[in-house]
């Protein structure tokens, strides 16, 4: 007797599925993951290194940068020694170095020891991982600024990129810690989020991933925000700094992944580090979980091209199977792929519309308008409605015109107005199906 599969099966091959194309997408890619030391202090961080260790063992090389900024001020708070911040930098005493050191050794042998996990009925059974560190970043320090001597905080001068891919070649994990050496033997504290910054340039990394407490970037009435352009993410930060969360994981990150964008790192992401699997929800699925920082959006709106057939077909034919979309086959539409634009988002077709100028030049037809159903909330309809007037109104067209059975209100929001068979082209009045009854909808362009 076959048992029959549970929901739970069903939804573990289904979002297994979904999250193939990511899979092959991020093969072969350099992820610099930034760890702030909230992060490492947190509960969930376990769970965080063996999804670190699960992105190591689907081919993605992984560069660690670790932070200790909870970790560090604690140490000085018991030792009684004073250290300061300016320009979001810590002013460095001997002192406070001396005992930095000790606490980012302390925090790399730990995490050292986490990545060595290995235990029977575990994420991380026979993952086998290497974790090298190195003198991998040469630092210099940055003297005296606004008359404040930074003692021994340092930034970055270079980088051994060739030292480092070596390593990565190697399926090694490269872990670096904020302490850097310079050319005369000395070291210096730098901070995680230039270091992050700077690895993720100059390594041309496929993206850069940083640690908060909130899901991620969070807009004035707390809500995920889940994209944002280089401008809108400054804007942001700025308002962070304006209310005083100057040195909050949020806005680290956010100066990290405005400059690593602007320097042309494709991606950068903030995830939770309280929420287990936000990582991996947000690196394999399409709608992630946090806050990606990109050049250009992950949504783009733009003319299909022959390789958009089958999205296409995949997109309409439900619709077409109720009866709300006049059915079109495949050859038909790999004729006419020209007249359609869509919406598209990390390769998937999620809405589409096709604009059919009519033989006198002054009207023309929007048709095929569909969304995907996990879409229909946001404005991607609006979007395309703009798009083909815009088309239509090049073409010199003074109107056009819609048939629907079921989005009457839809369109008449969109300013369309309700016409009779005698408004429509000849060609259109001669082909209109008597049948099926659909309204005809106008708008002046």
């Amino acid at each position: 007797m076959v048992t029959p599969l549970q929901p739970r099966d069903t939804q573990l091959v289904s979002s297994f599925r979904q999250s193939a194309p990511y899979v092959n997408a991020h093969r072969g890619k350099t992820f610099v993951i930034m760890l702030g030391g909230e992060c490492i202090a947190h509960p969930n961080f376990s769970n965080i290194v063996d999804d670190i260790a699960l992105l190591k063992s689907l081919g993605i090389k992984v560069v660690l940068v670790y932070g200790a900024r909870p970790q560090i001020e604690h140490a000085l708070r018991e030792k009684g020694i004073d250290s300061h911040f300016h320009r979001q930098q810590r002013v460095t005493s001997e002192d406070a170095f001396t005992l930095i050191k000790q606490v980012v050794g302390r925090l790399q042998f730990e995490i050292n020891s986490m990545l060595s996990k290995g235990l029977v009925n575990t994420p991380m059974q026979g993952a086998s991982i290497n974790v090298v560190s190195g003198n991998f970043v040469t630092a210099q320090p940055i003297g005296v600024k606004d008359g404040i001597d930074f003692c021994f905080t340092g930034k970055v001068r270079r980088i051994d990129t060739q030292g480092i891919d070596a390593q990565l070649q190697q399926n090694s994990i490269v872990l670096i810690s904020i302490i850097g050496y310079s050319v005369t033997g000395e070291s210096f504290n730098l901070s995680a989020e230039e270091l992050a910054t700077q690895l993720s340039i100059k390594l041309q990394a496929h993206k850069m991933i940083g640690f908060c407490s909130e899901l991620g970037v969070l807009d004035e009435i707390g809500q995920v925000i889940a994209e944002m352009l280089p401008n809108q993410a400054q804007k942001r930060l700025n308002e962070l700094e304006q209310s005083g969360e100057i040195m909050t994981g949020t806005a680290i990150y956010l100066r990290a992944a405005i400059a690593s964008c602007k320097a042309g790192v494709p991606r950068s992401h903030l995830v939770s580090y309280q929420q287990d699997g936000s990582l991996l929800q947000e690196l394999f699925s399409r709608d992630g979980i946090g806050t990606q920082i990109v050049m250009e959006s992950a949504e783009q709106l733009r003319q299909a091209t022959i390789e958009d057939i089958g999205g296409i077909v995949d997109l309409i034919k439900p619709l077409e199977e109720q009866g709300l979309l006049v059915r079109r086959s495949r050859e038909q539409l790999e004729m006419e792929i020209e007249r359609f634009t869509i919406v598209e988002r990390d390769g998937l077709v999620i809405g589409c519309a096709a604009l059919y100028p009519a033989k006198d030049g002054i009207t023309g037809e929007m048709a095929c308008v569909a969304t995907h159903p996990a879409y229909r909330m946001a404005s991607r309809g609006d979007a395309l409605v703009n798009q083909v007037s815009k088309q239509a109104i090049k073409l010199g067209l003074k109107t056009l015109f819609v048939l629907t059975t079921s989005s009457i209100h839809w369109f008449r929001e969109r300013g369309f107005e309700p016409g009779d068979i005698g408004k429509l082209p000849l060609e259109k009045r001669a082909l209109y199906n008597f049948q099926r009854n659909s309204k005809i909808l106008i708008k002046g362009l």
